[in-house]
């Protein structure tokens, strides 16, 4: 009855309703499976889209999810937009955790409250650096960066939870695998009282003006998707594919390890093998979704952190698992791929054939 007709280019129309429908689709196979979990659809789509925006302290705690899942897919742009595929931002994450809670363990009574300016630089230089192992390997030997970036990111895991399980753990802590509680100076400052909002949300926000003027008013944001995308005219013309990939790599890696520092000196207060909350993979959708727009992935950090929030209500309201957080962020990507076909493709709708006479 219908094919798919391609089209002359790719529709700019489609490139922005795709993610809106996607959403779309996302909300009726999630009221599917609610219905197939024998729950009431209207209740569990409330619990994940009306009831973590419904007051002032929800709004506080949606902001506090959509930060680190927003400085993450803004470095994670920079990448994609010149085809690099970084899919160990976790592990970047992770390891700018580690080291910025490393700084912090050092903090005692009388420590300045300077020192989380240092927390802070020691999370985006930890990132960079645990990105710049996949930026070796694939600049000196040409080592593919999706298997290396991703399997980095069971090491940094492994390493978070040597610390906390060895050397780093709280004798005070009754054996729990954990550090101690960082002192009150190393604590991000929160935006207002009453709330855990804190300045990560103007970090944020100051990420995706700086990355709005670099790709779209600057000639090295230019050059670098052109340098990613085109390596042979980016050479042409004068570009380095080398320089666009180590500046795609630190860039992402500086944001996923500031993310990490963030959170663990701001909600979380220590170190636990808890930290990795799969903001890194998660971020990846919030690209996407975004549309690698700085602007976009605003909406769909957002988007995300509802899922995040939505999930968890879940757990305790509905009596359903968790990892429904996980199967909601699946259903969007899915939706979001099979959307993205009408960018390229046209939908014909075919007569149907006259039935043959006897």
């Amino acid at each position: 009855m219908f094919k798919l007709e391609p089209r002359p280019e790719a529709s700019r129309f489609w490139s922005l309703a795709s993610p809106v429908l996607a959403l779309v689709v996302t909300v009726l196979l999630g009221t599917l499976l609610f219905v197939a979990l024998g729950k009431d659809p209207v209740r569990g789509l409330q619990v994940f889209f009306w009831e973590p925006v419904n007051s002032g302290y929800r709004l506080g705690e949606l902001m506090v999810k959509a930060t680190p899942l927003l400085i993450i897919a803004l470095g994670l742009a920079v990448c994609f937009r010149s085809n690099v595929w970084n899919i160990g931002a976790e592990g970047q994450f992770v390891l700018g955790a580690v080291v910025a809670g490393g700084v912090a363990l050092l903090a005692g009574k009388e420590t300045s409250r300077f020192i989380v300016v240092a927390i802070l630089l020691a999370g985006v230089l930890g990132g960079m650096a645990w990105a710049a192992i996949t930026g070796v390997l694939r600049d000196r030997f040409n080592a593919n960066e999706i298997l290396v970036s991703l399997m980095l990111v069971y090491v940094a895991t492994l390493t978070l939870n040597y610390l906390v399980f060895g050397p780093w753990k709280d004798p005070q802590g009754y054996n729990f695998p954990q550090t101690k509680t960082f002192e009150a100076v190393t604590q991000v400052p929160r935006l207002m009282q009453g709330s855990r909002v804190n300045i990560g949300v103007l970090l944020a926000l100051a990420g995706v003006a700086a990355l709005w003027v670099f790709l779209f008013r600057t000639r090295a944001g230019f050059a670098q998707q052109v340098g990613g995308l085109a390596p042979a005219a980016a050479r042409y013309a004068g570009f380095s594919s080398r320089k666009a990939l180590w500046t795609a790599l630190l860039v992402s890696g500086g944001a996923a390890g500031l993310a990490g520092a963030l959170e663990v000196a701001g909600p979380i207060g220590q170190l636990t093998p808890y930290v990795p909350a799969g903001y890194g993979f998660a971020a990846i959708i919030v690209a996407f979704v975004g549309r690698l727009h700085p602007v976009g992935m605003v909406f769909s950090a957002l988007l995300m952190s509802m899922f995040y929030i939505g999930g968890e209500l879940a757990q305790s309201r509905l009596g359903l698992p968790k990892s429904l957080t996980g199967v909601f962020q699946g259903l969007l990507l899915f939706a979001l791929l099979a959307c993205d076909t009408l960018m390229v493709y046209r939908i014909r709708f075919m007569p149907s054939a006259a039935p043959a006479k006897a």
